[in-house]
C-alpha cells in the first residue's frame, strides 16, 4: 500500500506562524480535491480540544483538520504537553494523560514515545492523500536535537521537504534564516526546500536586495512572501497571544472582562464574544481591570488551587466576590466554576500539594479532584428560565469537557442539562447558578461558539445596563469562511505549485 507524501513547516523560532500557515496549506489543498491531514507530533498548550472519541490533542490541530474538512484524531497530536509549572508538564499520549513529569523526567522517556509518534505518522499517510506537518520551536535548538521527537527527526521519518517559515515582524528574519540552516547537520539542511517570509507589512520590492543575497548564500529559494493576517483566523495555541484578541468592530457597548489567570487553559472560549461588533473583550491581570465590566470571567486553569492562590494574592479574588455583592454579571468556566465554589479538595494531590483549600463562596459547590480525567463531547440545552441563558431555555447547544475531578452542588439552581456525551444519551443537570441568576458556573467549554447562547448572554447583559443591543449579535460565525479567507491570502502569497511539485502531488 503507497502512503501519503508530506511537506514540513518547522520555524526559525516560536510563534513565527507556522500554526496558521499548515491550516492554510490544509485548506489550500483541501479545495484542490486532495484528502489532507495535518500533523504534529508533540504539541506545548494548555489550548487543548476533544476529539469524537474523547481523547484530547492541541487545539491548534483540531482547527488545521477542520481547515482540512475532516474530523481531528488523535494520531494527528500524539504528545500533547500541558505545563502545569515551569519545569513540569501533563504528558498526554494519543489523548490520555499519563502523568506528571518534569523536563528531566520527559526527556528519559521521549525515547520511548518515538514509537508512538511514527505509527500514528504512518495511519495517517496510509489514510490520506497528503500530510501538512507542523514541527515545534526551532529546529536550530541544539541542546535539544539528540532527543528531538518533533522537528528534524520527524522530516527523516516522514521523508519530508522542509518549508523555514521566518517572522520578519520581529526583525532578523535573513538572520534567523541563515544561522537555522549553519545550526543543521548537512543532511537536514539538505532537507530545507524552501524558506517563506511570515507577517510582512509594507512593498514586497524593499526586500528584494534582501531576498536576492539570502538565496545567493543559502542556495535555497524563497517560496513566499505572507503579508501580516489576522492570527485568530484559527484558535490561538500560546497564552502569548492572549493580549492580541480580535478587536471587536464598531464603538464598545459591552466590556467583558476575563481574569488572567496564570495557568489559564482553552483560552479559545472567549474569541466568538470578541468577534461581536461592539463587544470588548480584556483580560485582566489586577482589581483595576475590572473596573466597568458588564461579566467577569473566571477561566479554566491548569492548577485551579495555584491560581485561587493567586487571585488572593493580586487582590482580584476580593474584587470579583465584590462585585458579585454589587450584582454584576459573573461566569466561571471550568476550574473557573471550581473557584466559585465554596472548597477544592486534593486528596491524591493531583493539581497542587495543598489538601484542602475555600473557594470564593459564591456557589454552594465541592470540588474533589480524582486521578481521572474527563474528556467528552457533549450535547446540551439551556436548562434554566432566568439567569444569562434564560432567553433560550430548551435550546440545544454543543460543547466539550476537559476536566479532572467532580463537583457536588448544594441547593443552586442548575443552569444546563446534559442530553448526550459522546454519541451516549444522558439527562444530567450540568453547572451552579446562584438564584438571581448573576453568579453561574459550568464545566461547559466551547458554549459562546454557540450562536443562539451567544446572542442570549448578549442581551442579558445590555438590559442589565440598560444599553441599546445590535441586531447583529448572535450571527453565524462560519469557521468555513474564516479558513476561506486565510487559504486566500496565503495562496496569493505562496508559490502553492513548488509546494505541491515538492509532495509530488
Amino acid at each position: 500500500m503507497t502512503v501519503a507524501p508530506c511537506v514540513m513547516l518547522q520555524g526559525t523560532a516560536s510563534g513565527v506562524g507556522k500554526s496558521l500557515l499548515t491550516a492554510a496549506l490544509c485548506r489550500i489543498f483541501a479545495r484542490q480535491g486532495h484528502r489532507v491531514a495535518p500533523f504534529k507530533a508533540q504539541n506545548m498548550s494548555l489550548n487543548s480540544a476533544v476529539t469524537a472519541d474523547g481523547r484530547e490533542i492541541g487545539r491548534a490541530q483540531a482547527a488545521q483538520a477542520e481547515a482540512a474538512g475532516i474530523e481531528p484524531t488523535v494520531d494527528m497530536n500524539p504528545i500533547l504537553l500541558k505545563p502545569e509549572a515551569d519545569d513540569r508538564s501533563q504528558v498526554i499520549v494519543r489523548g490520555a494523560p499519563v502523568g506528571s513529569l518534569t523536563f528531566g523526567e520527559y526527556g528519559r522517556r521521549r525515547g520511548e514515545l518515538l514509537p508512538v509518534v511514527a505509527e500514528s505518522l504512518d495511519r495517517l499517510r496510509r489514510t490520506y492523500d497528503l500530510l501538512i506537518i507542523e514541527g515545534a520551536g526551532s529546529p536550530a535548538e541544539i541542546n535539544l536535537a539528540e532527543g528531538d521527537i518533533v522537528n528534524m527527526r520527524i522530516a527523516r521519518l516522514a521523508d519530508a521537504p522542509v518549508l523555514l517559515v521566518g517572522d520578519i515582524d520581529r526583525g532578523g528574519v535573513f538572520a534567523a534564516f541563515v544561522g537555522t540552516l549553519e545550526l543543521l547537520d548537512p543532511d537536514d539542511r539538505a532537507r530545507v526546500a524552501g524558506f517563506i517570509v511570515n507577517k510582512f507589512r509594507g512593498d514586497v520590492s524593499i526586500l528584494a536586495p534582501g531576498l536576492e543575497a539570502l538565496v545567493r548564500r543559502t542556495a535555497v529559494p524563497v517560496l513566499g512572501i505572507v503579508p501580516y493576517l489576522d492570527r485568530h483566523l484559527v484558535p490561538a495555541e500560546d497564552s502569548l497571544d492572549l493580549d492580541d484578541l480580535p478587536p471587536s468592530p464598531g464603538l464598545r457597548v459591552l466590556e467583558i472582562a476575563v481574569v488572567r489567570l496564570p495557568r489559564i487553559a482553552n483560552f479559545d472560549d472567549f474569541e466568538p464574544l470578541a468577534r461581536e461588533p461592539g463587544v470588548g473583550v480584556r483580560f485582566a491581570r489586577s482589581a483595576a481591570d475590572l473596573a466597568a465590566a458588564d461579566l467577569i470571567v473566571l477561566p479554566g486553569s491548569k492548577g485551579t488551587i495555584a491560581d485561587l492562590d493567586w487571585l488572593r494574592a493580586t487582590g482580584l479574588a476580593d474584587a470579583i466576590v465584590a462585585a458579585a455583592r454589587r450584582k454584576v454579571a459573573v461566569l466561571g468556566i471550568c476550574g473557573g466554576y471550581q473557584m466559585l465554589g465554596r472548597t477544592l479538595h486534593d486528596p491524591d494531590r493531583v493539581e497542587s500539594p495543598v489538601a484542602t483549600a475555600p473557594g470564593l463562596g459564591l456557589l454552594p459547590v465541592v470540588t474533589t479532584f480524582a486521578p481521572t480525567k474527563t474528556t467528552v463531547r457533549v450535547r446540551a440545552r439551556a436548562g434554566a428560565a432566568l439567569g444569562p441563558f434564560g432567553g433560550i431555555a430548551g435550546a440545544d447547544l454543543s460543547a466539550y469537557e476537559i476536566h479532572m475531578g467532580a463537583s457536588e452542588v448544594g441547593e443552586a439552581l442548575r443552569p444546563f442539562v446534559v442530553a448526550e456525551r459522546s454519541g451516549r444519551p444522558a439527562d444530567d443537570r450540568e453547572g451552579a447558578m446562584s438564584g438571581d441568576g448573576t453568579v453561574l458556573g459550568t464545566y461547559l467549554h466551547g458554549l459562546f461558539a454557540n450562536d443562539a447562547l451567544r446572542r442570549a448572554l448578549l442581551l442579558y447583559l445590555a438590559r442589565r445596563k440598560g444599553a441599546s443591543p445590535d441586531a447583529r449579535w448572535g450571527a453565524p460565525q462560519s469557521p468555513a469562511a474564516r479558513y476561506d479567507r486565510l487559504a486566500d491570502a496565503v495562496a496569493a502569497a505562496v508559490d502553492v505549485a513548488a509546494v505541491a511539485k515538492l509532495a509530488h502531488l
